[in-house]
């Protein structure tokens, strides 16, 4: 019984212990491709559409629109 709970309190203790990003993988994230948005002109595009629609406010930050639905 105390070799298990033993065991479950390592492995509890344990599990979280890789979380994060290391400082040799942020290369890789950092590339073009991995970017949320790669293009600035189409993010601005999609932005403006937002904004526009329905008379709603803030582009994509903000939920909702015109037609009080919120």
């Amino acid at each position: 019984m105390k070799n298990g709970l033993l065991l479950l309190v390592l492995v509890a203790m344990s599990a979280c212990s890789s979380m994060g990003v290391e400082p040799w993988e942020r290369d890789i994230l950092a590339k073009d491709e991995m970017q949320l948005t790669t293009d600035a002109a189409e993010a601005a595009t999609d932005d403006h559409i937002y904004f526009s629609k329905e008379a709603s406010s803030g582009g994509r930050a903000f939920g909702g629109g015109g037609c009080g639905c919120n």
